[in-house]
């Protein structure tokens, strides 16, 4: 299936004062450190915040999030303390991570933003979202229990983001996204947001978006720049450790993040590696303290952190300046994912891709997907960092 979806708006304001935000949501973008918006701020803050559906594709570290939330408090009134938008998003982490953007630009605005996602307890989300807040983030599940009790007030929301929308309307949630969406009022403004548009995620928009804007990024204009791309061939898959252990060193004097395609891989390399006397940490999608050891990966404390592509998307580790595929990404999307991450805001980074004698096909793959380069591992790969 061919994709049809171009862009079909180009309008681009280049400056945050021409967009006709509210006063004090100019402070709080002006505060958080903003200067001039990215690209996609530049043309999806206005669409939004007048009201329009809109489907929007930027790559990661471009300033997504940003912008859905500026689109979002523009719209809000302070002074009614109902839920006014609900913003969903894949994992528990990047909820919590949207809820300190939407409370670090609407600090002047005085915005109450709450984070409803699993592992917490119910008794709390009810507490705080009946005592108001104005904008919710969360996980789908809990979201939809909080809907369906009557405890997030449906009648109030204006406006529906779906962050990381190709991954939220794909397996695994696409029924939960359509569960929730029929609770909403049918007068609702959606907004999708993503790295990447699958030709699916675009087909099954018509469902529920009444004529959208799109602003899409051509696959090609993805940008991996400022990101050094190396493979290392280790032969057969138990040639990896080795080559790993070698490059601890390297590895430490950065912050690195190491993709395994399965947990059980990250469980059974964290454990290896720390027999070995080498200082990682790990994270999955189930473990109970995620948000304590990214949090220590994040201040420093750790500095080797070992993952599943559950952290690919939208965590911010803005410290990473050095990723190793371990294993390969099973799909090439998330090739981008994982490594578009450690060149972020312009910075410099170096993403290093493990390969058996079998995955040399896949480089040559990826190498075309995307339309650049990835050489041959050089000995003195330290120099780059």
């Amino acid at each position: 299936m061919k994709n049809e979806f171009e862009s079909n708006y180009d309008k681009v304001v280049d400056s945050f004062d021409n967009m006709e935000l509210p006063k004090d949501l100019l402070r709080g973008v002006y505060s958080y450190g903003f200067e001039k918006p990215s690209a996609i701020q530049q043309r999806a803050i206005i669409p939004l915040s007048k009201g329009y559906d809109i489907i929007a594709q930027a790559q990661s570290g471009t300033g997504k999030t940003a912008t859905f939330t500026i689109g979002i408090l523009s719209q809000i009134n302070i002074a009614i303390p109902k839920c006014q938008a609900l913003i969903i998003a894949p994992t528990r982490e990047l909820a919590q991570q949207i809820q300190k953007v939407v409370n670090s630009l609407g600090e002047y605005l005085k915005i109450k933003c709450y984070a409803c996602i699993g592992g917490t307890k119910v008794t709390d989300d009810i507490s705080t979202l009946q005592s108001g807040v104005h904008v919710v983030v969360g996980t789908p599940g809990r979201v939809f229990e909080m809907l369906s009790r009557g405890v997030i007030t449906r009648d109030s929301i204006k406006l529906f983001v779906l962050d990381e929308a190709d991954e939220m309307l794909s397996r695994g949630f696409k029924d939960q996204i359509y569960e929730i969406f029929r609770l909403l009022p049918n007068t609702i403004q959606v907004g999708l947001f993503s790295a990447t548009m699958t030709d699916e995620t675009l087909g099954i928009t018509h469902k529920f978006m009444k004529d959208p804007i799109s602003i899409l990024v051509k696959k090609d204009e993805l940008t991996l720049e400022g990101i050094r791309q190396f493979y290392v061939n280790v032969g057969q898959e138990n040639g990896k450790f080795e080559v790993l252990t070698d490059l601890y060193e390297t590895l430490s004097i950065t912050q690195s993040v190491i993709f395994c395609n399965t947990r059980r891989k990250v469980d059974w390399l964290t454990t290896k590696m720390t027999e070995q006397q080498f200082t990682v940490s790990s994270t999955h999608g189930d473990q109970k303290d995620r948000e304590g050891i990214l949090q220590a990966f994040r201040t420093g404390s750790t500095r080797v952190l070992i993952t599943t592509d559950l952290l690919a998307r939208g965590i911010d580790v803005q410290q990473v300046s050095l990723v190793i595929n371990f294993d390969l990404p099973t799909n090439l999307e998330n090739y981008i994912h994982r490594i578009g991450r450690s060149g972020r805001f312009g910075r410099k980074g170096v993403a290093i891709n493990f390969i058996t004698d079998n995955d040399k096909q896949k480089i040559d793959d990826l190498s075309h997907h995307y339309h650049t380069f990835i050489q041959e591992m050089p000995n003195n790969i330290s120099e780059f960092l």
